[in-house]
């Protein structure tokens, strides 16, 4: 093995620790939320106003790099990553623990850093990894996301087992143990050569790009994709509690390791043997659409667990995928491109699982669906997280003929 190889293995791996650390950031706070509320008395408006803090910041992130990447050092940038996640997780965890008066600003100070971290990592991780030589870069970059699918697993399966031996107020000691991995990246980083990146020489460059109506379609698809995948992962405990009986500290286990398992099982195997992600996007938009009218209309509790897990499988490829569909369109993008397309899937993935909330708020106090829900014999929330799961579907359908419009001028291209 060369040292040009040596050097390409040691980034692949730092940016394998990066992406598991993102999984921590996603995961584990939201796991403490209660723990914070019986603690510091911390209300649910205030630990909403953290996971609002959490997707601005990161879509801020984004912007930011959408633009004016050129004037940044990239290499040093992605280096900054995990040691703005490692001191995000030592505010989050002692501040609190020092200054209990003050918990709800300690652990908005460590949002900000540890999500700016992540938001960097979701522009910068993937340019990283194509920027390293492959034979199959799509393969590679599936391989890079498959990191953040396993990584739910262990967080929410080890991080439960922990509070429930341990006790809540032991919640300081988990947080820093969860900066052990980011502190690995850091370490992987640090002894690393980043191949260089692409990026539009100054802001100007990117007018090109905003004027094209492909990319904007390829915007749209991971902005859809990026909701087809969370309102499952989000909602999936609460869908399966709520509307199919299944006990809750199953639901939270098994909607949420089940979900996070497929994804992972999905972007693995495209890893190993992924020929077309055009047709991996493609049906699994189709797939998921599928899943998710499933999930709207069973009765039965087994099926719907089954639902939610094949939804994984089936959404695993949209977020890679639709990365990869836009690199190759559009080659010359570099940072701004993977910035853009970072800001689309954050932005449907916020927007899509807040939309169900939405719905299920209503069908409570609607009087037309109060009545429908009777007529069904379904309770309102029941209705409401039905018609939710219904709007996985649509957006999944949304998205289909788009990737197959993408398809078709990708042949265009390759033919002339």
């Amino acid at each position: 093995m060369t040292d040009l190889q040596k050097q390409y293995k040691r980034v692949k791996l730092a940016c394998y620790a990066g992406s598991f650390s993102m999984a921590v950031v996603a995961n584990l706070p939201p796991i403490l939320f209660l723990t914070f509320r019986s603690l510091y008395g911390i209300g649910f408006a205030q630990l909403g106003l953290l996971v609002s803090l959490n997707f601005f910041t990161q879509l801020g992130v984004d912007l930011i790099l959408s633009f004016f990447s050129h004037r940044l050092d990239l290499k040093k940038t992605v280096k900054t990553m995990p040691y703005l996640t490692v001191l995000g997780f030592l505010l989050y965890a002692l501040l609190p623990w020092l200054f209990p008066r003050y918990a709800f600003l300690g652990l908005v100070t460590g949002t900000v850093i540890f999500s700016a971290s992540s938001g960097l990592g979701e522009v910068l991780l993937s340019p990283v990894i194509a920027a390293i030589p492959a034979k199959d870069p799509d393969r590679e970059m599936s391989r890079l996301h498959s990191f953040f699918a396993w990584g739910t697993i262990p967080v929410v399966i080890l991080s439960t087992l922990y509070l429930l031996i341990f006790g809540s107020s032991a919640w300081p000691l988990l947080m820093l143990f969860a900066a052990l991995i980011p502190l690995t990246a850091l370490i992987l980083f640090a002894g690393a050569e980043i191949p260089p990146m692409k990026t539009p020489g100054k802001a100007t460059g990117v007018l090109k790009y905003l004027k094209n109506g492909g990319f904007w379609l390829c915007v749209a698809v991971i902005f859809l994709g990026g909701g087809a995948e969370l309102i499952m992962e989000q909602w999936a405990s609460g869908y399966l509690e709520s509307t199919l009986g299944i006990q809750k500290v199953w639901g939270d286990v098994l909607g949420v390791a089940f979900f996070g398992a497929m994804m992972g099982l999905g972007r693995s195997f495209y890893a190993q043997k992924g020929r077309s992600v055009y047709n991996a996007v493609r049906f699994g938009f189709l797939g998921a659409a599928l899943c998710y009218l499933l999930a709207a209309v069973t009765p039965y509790p087994w099926l719907g667990l089954l639902a939610a897990a094949a939804t994984g499988l089936c959404v695993s490829m949209l977020w890679p995928g639709s990365l990869t569909i836009a690199s190759d369109r559009f080659p010359a993008g570099g940072v701004f491109l993977y910035a853009m397309m970072a800001a689309g899937g954050d932005l449907g993935a916020s927007l899509a699982p807040q939309a169900v909330g939405v719905i299920t708020d209503l069908s409570m106090v609607t009087p037309v669906m109060i009545a429908l829900s009777e007529k069904l014999a379904l309770k309102p929330e029941q209705l409401g997280m039905r018609l939710g799961m219904l709007l996985g579907m649509i957006l999944c359908l949304a998205a289909f003929p788009m990737v197959v419009t993408l398809g078709k001028k990708e042949k265009m291209i390759l033919t002339n």
